[in-house]
Formats: structure tokens, sequence, C-alpha cells
């Protein structure tokens, strides 16, 4: 797996050479299609000038600085300098574990990019990998800790995953928002008994197994793609049903009762094909006979 940094984890004494790989393709972040911006009359790119309107010109990268704005019109300049400055040494190359704290205990609000925590090439310095995900495998922990990737300073949590390790890069806690308000309003609502229970059966019907591969699909990324397969061959592309939106039902209670209805009817016609069909005999079972 290709690594874009390299160095190690270390807490107290040990230290364990890693190499970081990000988790997820770039097209996590964007579309898997980019758009250029083009002249409607000739199809040319547009480029986009940087322009000063006191000199009425375009103006040259080494004319141009940051400034911090401290009231309107009026800027704190800051060079590059004054940046590198304060940028942290990322010599060390180590992730410095700061503490563990249960895994469950980290909300994922806090989460910006995962990463896989590589182990070593040789085969000796990957028995602290292994030993670490053990241990906090069966522990349910994970390590909080801070390290320095391009000239910035990260924090992040260091957990268990499959049989490895994946490291997740943190907001600081004054960059996510308060939901004290949405408490507030939470608590001032009242559920029913019964109404709870009936919510309860609709999550009860449609309990089912995390497929990735199945569910987690973008249905806007495959129209999309449909899209300009037709536009190349220079068909009209087919636009997608507009779907049909059954009238609001106003009572709670009443809308909790059709939706446990439909959960059922839906349920039904699945299970009813999974019947007559032999049980797939269990692994350990398997594996019992085969000893």
């Amino acid at each position: 797996m290709r690594t874009t940094w390299n160095g190690s984890i270390s807490f107290g004494l040990v230290n364990i050479p890693i190499g970081l790989a990000p988790a997820t393709k770039p097209a996590a972040r964007a579309s898997d299609v980019s758009f250029r911006l083009l002249h409607r009359e000739c199809k040319t790119p547009i480029k986009q000038k940087r322009w000063c309107p006191v000199h009425d010109r375009e103006v040259g990268p080494d004319e141009i600085v940051k400034g911090w704005e401290i009231s309107k019109g009026e800027f704190v300049i800051v060079e590059e300098d004054d940046l590198e400055a304060i940028e942290r040494d990322s010599t060390s190359r180590a992730i410095d574990i700061t503490g563990f704290v249960p895994e469950d205990a980290v909300d994922p609000v806090y989460f910006d990019r995962t990463y896989f925590l590589v182990p070593a090439a040789a085969i000796a310095a990957r028995r602290p990998y292994v030993l670490l995900q053990h241990a906090m495998q069966e522990t349910g922990m994970a390590a909080l800790g801070r390290f320095v990737l391009a000239g910035k300073e990260k924090l992040c949590l260091i957990r268990a995953r499959g049989d490895g390790l994946a490291l997740e890069t943190m907001y600081l806690s004054e960059d996510v928002y308060s939901q004290a308000e949405i408490d507030e309003a939470v608590a001032e609502a009242d559920v029913k008994d019964d109404e709870v229970t009936l919510a309860r059966q609709i999550i009860d019907s449609l309990v089912t197994e995390f497929q990735p591969a199945a569910q987690l699909t973008s249905e806007y990324r495959q129209d999309l793609r449909e899209l300009l397969e037709a536009k190349l061959k220079g068909q009209e592309p087919v636009r997608p049903a507009e779907p049909v939106e059954d009238a609001p039902v106003i009572d709670l209670m009443e809308a909790l009762r059709r939706s446990v209805e439909e959960a059922q009817k839906r349920k039904e016609p699945a299970s009813r094909g999974k019947a007559g069909k032999p049980a797939a005999p269990r692994r350990r079972a398997a594996k019992a006979k085969s000893g």
C-alpha cells in the first residue's frame, strides 16, 4: 500500500514504525467528475485573473501578500516568513500519544479524515504494531495523539480497525458547533410510550446488515455518468422520473402505524424468497468436523 507520510507511533519508550496511507479516494471529497468553465460561444476554458481594482490591472504572484482584515478595509500584513516561523518542526516524524480513551467516548463529529496505519516492511518491526492493535481491540481503547503533517500540527485518534490500525485526523474542539440549542428544543417535547413502541417496531423491521458496497452508493453519480455518456454519443439524456410523493400524514400515531405496515410488507417478500433455501452450514461447525 502506497504511503504519503512515514514515521512512528511514540508513547513512553515504545516506538512503532508506521506509514500513513489515505483510506479514501480523492473523489470522496468531491465528485468523481470535474468540470471546466467554458465560454459558451467558442467553448474555450475561462481564465481567472488576479485583478487590482485600484490600479485597474492584473497583478503577478510576486505582488500578492496575505492580509488579515481587522476592520472594513483595514488589514494586518502577514509575510510568508512570519507563517514559516510558527510552523511546527516536522523532523521528528513521530505521532506522540498523549493518552488512551474508550473508543466509544469519542464522538465521530470530531473526525476529519481517515488514514490507514501501514506497518513496517520488516517482519520483526511489525510485532509492536500487532501488539498495540491487539491490546487496543481487547480493551476497546483508542489513542489520542498529535503529529506534524506538511508543516501543520494535527490532532488525531488511533483506533483498531479489523486486524490493523486506523488514524483519524480530528477537528479542534472550538471548530465544532455546540448542539445545546437542539438539546434544549428536544427537552421541551414529550413522547408517549405507545409512540415509542411503534417507532421501535419500525426500526426492528428495517434492521439489516451493513454492506458498504451495496448501501453506500450514489444515485447522483450514476445518473451523472449516464448523462455524460449519452451526450458523448450524441443521444438525448434520459431524465429520471419524478418520485411520487404521498400526501403527508398529520397524525403522528397514524404515520407510525402506516410506517410499520409498509415496513412489514417490504420484509415479507424477502422472507418468502429465503424460505425453502437450505440453511448454510455454520463455519465453526464445519471446522469442528474437519478437525
